[in-house]
């Protein structure tokens, strides 16, 4: 696998395009959180999958998908943006997060469990904190019982796991994301089994978007405050959300009382996670920056318009 072009800020986030064997391409991030320095809080965001077979009525990755990136590749990503910064590969930062998330659903691919096993070991980084993300796609329980191991096993609850929900409501969550995945049931009973007492909450995530309810009585059904805890973001700008018309209902500084003080008063904890507004234009946030590679073509109003540097 080769580095081909990368976009963005050391200051911010940068977006790396990467070659792989046949002509597949794929992409990675590293970002900060600003004011923090890189030495406190690093966040890397590595791929999966040669695009995506999900297809989400948000996301970029999907639409096209060439196949499941292998354990050697995933980590070559890693390796690539450490490499870069800390050659001894030893990691100061006090919170290092590896995140499974940026193209692709990880629980399609079982090469995300050997890189979970390998990553404490192939560097020297204390703040080691990996997260996933995933909609839980039916048909995955191998997956997902060997995962369980792992985050209980090998990194004794300092792992975050993220379940899709995005909404309450069973008809419009399908549309949102169309494959065949567990159902709210299925999930709070893996998350029970997943939480280690100590450790971190389970995330239920909610990209909330316009017309998709988040209603706390459907919530605390399934999901205990003590075990679970509900994040709030953006849907960023994509090409396939302003395709879709799936529109952000949550408006930068605005938190959206109405739906927070009930979930608060239920019990849970709420984040309200908006990145830099200035990632939507680097396309760190969220999307595709690779169409905009291989077409040698433009981005859009919104975001994918930093110009890309050739490697």
């Amino acid at each position: 696998m080769k580095v081909k072009a990368w976009t963005g800020s050391d200051e911010i986030a940068r977006v790396y395009i990467a070659e792989a064997e046949g002509g597949r391409h794929v992409e990675f991030v590293e970002s900060v959180e600003p004011p923090l320095p890189r030495e406190e809080k690093w966040v890397l965001i590595v791929s999966t999958l040669f695009g995506c077979p999900s297809g989400c009525r948000f996301c970029d990755a999907g639409g096209s998908y060439y196949g499941k990136l292998t354990s050697g590749e995933i980590l070559f990503q890693t390796d690539y943006m450490i490499d870069r910064r800390y050659p001894d590969r030893r990691v100061p930062a006090g919170k290092f997060k590896v995140q499974l998330a940026r193209m692709g659903e990880p629980a399609l691919n079982d090469a995300v469990l050997d890189v979970l096993e390998r990553l404490p070991l192939r560097y020297d980084a204390p703040g080691l904190m990996p997260a996933l993300s995933t909609i839980a796609p039916a048909g995955s329980e191998e997956f997902f019982e060997r995962l369980l191991d792992i985050g209980r096993g090998i990194y004794k609850g300092r792992f975050q796991l993220q379940f899709s929900l995005h909404t309450t409501d069973a008809e419009r969550r399908d549309w949102l994301m169309p494959p065949k995945k567990w159902d709210f049931g299925e999930i709070a009973r893996y998350g029970e089994r997943f939480f280690v007492e100590g450790g971190r909450k389970i995330t239920l995530n909610f990209a909330l978007a316009e017309g998709m309810p988040l209603e706390v009585e459907v919530l605390s059904r399934h999901f205990d405050p003590e075990k679970f805890l509900i994040k709030m973001t953006p849907v960023n700008p994509t090409c396939e959300a302003d395709r879709s018309g799936v529109r952000s209902s949550i408006i930068e500084g605005i938190e959206p009382e109405s739906i927070t003080a009930p979930l608060r008063e239920a019990g849970y904890d709420v984040l309200i996670s908006i990145g830099e507004l200035e990632e939507n234009h680097i396309g760190s946030n969220c999307g595709q920056y690779i169409k905009r590679y291989l077409d040698g073509g433009a981005g859009f109003e919104a975001g994918y318009n930093y110009t890309l540097t050739e490697v």
